[in-house]
């Protein structure tokens, strides 16, 4: 079994209030939960009204499967104009 997670920082310029980050947060989780068939969820800075911090896994039973998987996922999130992905840490460990 093999495993990826990977925390992206996302920096949220045009939010003003928790309400307007909160919105762009869920969509962002809600598409790429749906698109990738991974688990996500706001991990980070959630009471912060331009950053938040958003956790992703994934699950294989190939490294490369998971390594694709994670790349496609950060393409997605990098081309979404809402926000800009400031930082990135992954890890792939084989179970």
């Amino acid at each position: 079994m093999v495993v990826g997670i990977m925390t992206v920082e996302i920096f949220l310029g045009d939010a003003f209030t928790l309400k307007e980050k909160r919105q762009v947060v869920k969509s962002v989780i809600e598409r790429v939960k749906n698109r990738f068939n991974a688990s996500v969820a706001e991990v980070g800075k959630l009471n912060d009204l331009q950053w938040a911090v958003i956790g992703i896994s994934c699950v294989s039973n190939s490294a490369e499967h998971v390594e694709s998987q994670l790349d496609h996922i950060l393409n997605f999130m990098n081309d979404d104009g809402r926000f800009s992905v400031e930082n990135i840490e992954r890890e792939v460990q084989h179970f």
